[in-house]
């Protein structure tokens, strides 16, 4: 997909991307320093982030990389001060840290439910509540990864759709309580992304064909969608937009389309 936005639209930002060593949100880094921001990214294991990091060097960006379980709530905020020790703020957080299997709930254990959850909906607080300091002190910005899968009802995920209502819940609340340190916090709820592992993993391929033909304009999404939503929403050109979660998914989700 060619380029929309200026090279340097968001020039002089520092990124704080979790998970985004691979995947969507992966996608949404190398965005970021495509347009100028300087990036940290964080995955629980460091081995996760080496091939980013050498993507982004090799076009001439800045990456730095950093180890850290989103669940605890110590290894964030250590993440946090190593970013602002090494580049001396942050404007931009992005929460795509993420768990996700197929389990019918008759058969999911409360560990499972659980891991999701505190991979998602509680390593999303921990991030926030972490980088509130310096975002206060840039005025930045959050950007959450969501879902649409909690709108209706996607049978044999009644863990990610709980915990990605939790993490709308808290994009909605820090918008509120934050709006007046200068911090917006917004969110991305892709649709069905076909050049993603997890619609690879997740999507049963009998089912492609028939799931395509119900949304409404025709195609699956690509990361690429997602990474031109996330450049709107982190630049000056979004600069009144707060407490919102942009639905990418071509119209999916008013049909009731369902991955299942």
């Amino acid at each position: 997909m060619d380029k929309i936005f200026a090279d340097n639209i968001l020039q002089g930002k520092v990124a704080f991307v979790t998970g985004g060593g691979t995947g969507i949100t992966g996608g949404v880094a190398r965005a970021f320093a495509e347009h100028g921001a300087k990036l940290a990214i964080v995955s629980r294991k460091i081995e996760n982030l080496e091939a980013m990091k050498a993507e982004v060097e090799a076009f001439g960006g800045e990456c730095f990389t950093v180890a850290a379980d989103v669940r605890e709530y110590e290894a964030v905020e250590n993440a946090i001060k190593q970013t602002v020790d090494h580049y001396g703020k942050i404007d931009i957080v992005v929460n795509g840290a993420a768990g996700n299997f197929l389990c019918a709930a008759d058969q999911l254990s409360p560990n499972g439910f659980g891991t999701v959850v505190d991979i998602d909906t509680k390593g999303t607080f921990n991030v926030c509540r972490a980088s509130f300091e310096a975002l206060k002190e840039s005025k930045g910005q959050i950007l959450n990864i969501s879902a649409t899968l909690h709108y209706l009802a996607t049978p044999m995920q009644i863990h990610v759709s709980a915990a990605k209502a939790g993490v709308d819940a808290i994009t909605r609340n820090l918008s509120v309580e934050w709006g007046r340190h200068g911090i917006r916090v917004n969110g991305i709820a892709p649709g069905p992304i076909e050049d993603t592992e997890g619609m690879k993993r997740l999507l049963m391929p009998e089912l492609k064909d028939k799931l395509v033909k119900k949304i409404p304009i025709g195609r699956f999404g690509r990361i690429a969608d997602i990474e031109n939503a996330a450049l709107f929403l982190t630049s000056d050109a979004a600069s009144y937009v707060n407490g919102v979660t942009l639905v990418v998914d071509g119209g999916s989700w008013l049909l009731g389309t369902s991955l299942m």
